[in-house]
């Protein structure tokens, strides 16, 4: 007993560690290009006296980027957290499978199997839904410069709205498929979060 205690607590430790690594990657990385972009003005790089003639601070600045800036933006922020997702999701159904399979042995199968059906929908609309909010917004942003910025602002603050919009939905699609994650919500939204017992709640009642 006490040599899985302390096996358990050691695993604790590596996933703590390596969610904390994750985080200062991903922290990192995004602050290393907003300032690269936006504060160093490489987005605007050769073509200063265009933004500085052209474009005007009217109660907001309009992101101008150039073609290399809008380029590097679609890869940073859109190809690449799109193929991790995906990579990180697919490995996720693949664990979810052979763990489904491996226990088909010792419990029911059909509740096996309805449990991974709603997690690959789950992922799978997850993941549907960021690839339908964001892309109009990217392929909008790094065509622009290559139609001499023809986009009609309006249009741009849509689309970005309209990506914002997918982090208000991700909650929801959790709410609609899993109970423990609507019991969690009714924890915290209550306050009972903030009870001396609230570690000891079970979620997972089902």
């Amino acid at each position: 007993m006490e040599l899985a205690f302390k096996g358990k607590l050691g695993y604790n430790a590596k996933l703590l560690k390596l969610v904390l690594i994750m985080m200062l990657v991903v922290w990192t990385g995004s602050a290393i290009v907003v300032f690269g972009i936006v504060f160093l003005e490489l987005s605007i790089w050769g073509m200063e006296d265009v933004y500085y003639n052209n474009v005007a601070c009217e109660g907001e600045c309009i992101f101008f980027q150039n073609k290399a800036s809008s380029t590097a933006s679609l890869v940073l922020s859109f190809y690449i957290p799109g193929v991790g997702m995906l990579s990180i999701y697919l490995k996720i159904f693949l664990v979810a499978q052979r763990q489904a399979r491996s226990i088909q042995g010792t419990t029911n199968q059909n509740s096996v199997g309805k449990s991974q059906r709603k997690a690959t929908k789950t992922l799978a609309i997850i993941m549907g839904v960021f690839l339908s909010f964001w892309t109009p917004f990217f392929v909008i942003n790094s065509i622009d410069p290559f139609i001499n910025y023809s986009t009609p602002p309006v249009l741009f603050e849509t689309l970005v709205w309209i990506g914002y919009f997918n982090s208000a939905i991700n909650p929801m699609v959790y709410a609609f498929f899993y109970s423990w994650f609507r019991r969690a919500f009714r924890i915290i939204i209550s306050g009972q979060i903030f009870q001396p017992d609230s570690s000891e709640i079970q979620l997972f009642l089902e």
